[in-house]
């Protein structure tokens, strides 16, 4: 029988919850800045009403339940859970203030979708999105891509005992530093970085390409904000075609590998052992699967002669298959209909594997896909040695380990977890009239955090399948443990003593 939650445990998770909330407000408040330099009154409105209800109900909750304890693993995954749906709901008031949807369900999607970096979008009227509500939607992504609670650990947490819970609870089981603060540090340190880099450099090339400079730097933030944070939101309803530049499509593709690789593999490079990009397990292992995927997506493509000449192969089939990989959602088509369905096939497989862990993808991640495989070689090995014979498979992950059956087990569990939840996806797709591929192709772009759409996805689609998609992102990005600890706590609450 499960444990009620005491009202002791209940008071230090909403304190917690209370100061991630203000941070939460003061990002809000960034857009203000973007709003007085395009000079936009009424979003700039938007934004200190939405800020201001963070404020609020932040320090509501830390006034009334101040603590000073520290949290336990269950009371930092349930933190975790809650910060995420809680942002979800304050980051949608001041998308719905927009005007630009239909209804506060469809800006919660947005919403969740932005900071899921899944780029899902059920938005209105996209060319006429204020600057400051487009800077928000990306943003989102940029805060969603680290990690709400790394925000928290980076600025909040002072040596906090509960700091590794909350880091765990949201997918992030690798330390590179010593400490998950100085951790969460390093990557922030990194996104920021890479984040000047990106905007300087596409900057530069959108000018080339004839944007004005103040409107092409800011299409840059934005552009690389989505695309490292493996997000997929653009300024246009065309995406990254409407700026018809095979440069910018280079550059956008650098962006979503190094979105998608993991955060401990950016340390090995950033302390100069760039070895370590050719014998890490993720990095061989991504590449094989880029070119299984990519090779499944040309052949299809490829018996239908649907591009004239290769570059058009490059520019559409390439760029769309690390979209998918990554995990971004950017798109070079206007539409995918008329696709075979082999090349769809190939792009649902390469969304479902995602990149690697700890980075800013969603998906199975190709770590678990690369450790699952080393382990079905050492079950082949054990059939055709001696029984005799004593042996052990090791990997490389910037360090030699061993493989353990206990790594095994734990990395088949979550690609079933995930496998299950694409299939509940497509199969209600189906419950509600729509066909099986494109009911599946959706629902492993909500639950991988991917953001290509066959179509589903759209202002006019049933409330009840938004809603599906919503918790399918958000579980998708946490990564099971934390969604299944609140509905533990749900459980408890109902059933426990």
């Amino acid at each position: 029988m499960l444990l009620k939650p005491t009202p002791k445990q209940i008071k230090k998770i909403l304190y917690y919850l209370g100061r991630i909330i203000i941070i939460f407000g003061f990002l809000s408040l960034l857009p203000l800045l973007v709003s007085v330099i395009f000079r936009e009154t009424e979003p700039a409105f938007d934004f200190i009403i939405g800020s201001g209800v963070c404020f609020i109900f932040g320090f509501i909750l830390v006034r009334v339940f101040k603590t000073d304890e520290e949290l336990n693993w269950i009371e930092g995954m349930l933190l975790v859970s809650l910060s995420w749906i809680v942002a979800m709901f304050l980051a949608s008031i001041p998308l719905f203030l927009s005007r630009h949807y239909h209804s506060y369900l469809d800006a919660c999607f947005e919403a969740m979708s932005g900071l899921a970096t899944t780029g899902l979008t059920l938005i209105i009227d996209l060319e006429h999105l204020s600057f400051a509500h487009n800077f928000w939607r990306h943003l989102l992504m940029f805060i969603g891509g680290q990690g709400i609670v790394i925000v928290a650990l980076s600025f909040l947490v002072r040596g906090s005992s509960g700091a590794f819970k909350m880091y765990v609870g949201e997918a992030r089981g690798e330390k590179i530093l010593p400490n998950v603060i100085s951790t969460s540090r390093f990557i922030w340190t990194v996104s920021f970085v890479y984040l000047c880099l990106g905007t300087i450099i596409l900057g530069i090339v959108g000018i080339a390409e004839g944007l004005k400079p103040l409107r092409s730097f800011f299409h840059s933030l934005c552009i690389f904000m989505a695309g490292f944070d493996t997000g997929g939101f653009s300024l246009h309803s065309q995406n990254i075609i409407y700026y018809h530049s095979i440069l910018i499509e280079i550059i956008t593709i650098s962006f979503m590998i190094l979105g998608a690789i993991n955060f401990k593999l950016h340390y090995s490079l950033w302390t100069g052992n760039f070895k370590e990009i050719f014998k890490n397990i993720e990095t061989k292992t991504f590449f094989f699967t880029v070119l299984i995927s990519f090779f499944i997506v040309i052949f299809g493509l490829a018996q239908r002669c649907f591009y004239p000449n290769l570059v058009i192969y490059f520019r559409r089939g390439f760029y769309q298959l690390i979209s998918a990989h990554t995990g971004t959602g950017f798109t070079t088509l206007y539409s995918m209909k008329g696709w075979p369905i082999l090349s769809i096939l190939g792009l649902i497989v390469a969304m479902g594997l995602g990149g690697g862990s700890c980075s800013t993808t969603g998906g199975i991640k190709v770590f678990r896909i690369g450790i699952i495989f080393k382990g079905l070689f050492q079950d082949i090995k054990r059939i055709l040695l001696p029984e005799s014979a004593v042996f052990s498979e090791k990997f490389h992950h910037t360090q030699k380990l061993i493989l353990e059956d206990t790594q095994i087990r734990v990395c088949l569990q979550i690609t079933l977890f995930y496998i299950i939840l694409y299939f509940i996806g497509a199969v209600v797709g189906v419950a509600f009239g729509y066909p099986f591929l494109e009911s599946l192709f959706e629902s492993t772009s909500a639950s991988a955090n991917v953001g290509l759409s066959c179509g589903i996805t759209q202002p006019q689609m049933p409330a009840l399948l938004k809603i599906i998609y919503i918790i399918q992102m958000c579980v998708g990005r946490l990564e099971f443990i934390s969604i299944f600890s609140i509905l533990g706590l749900l459980w408890a609450i109902l059933k426990g003593r």
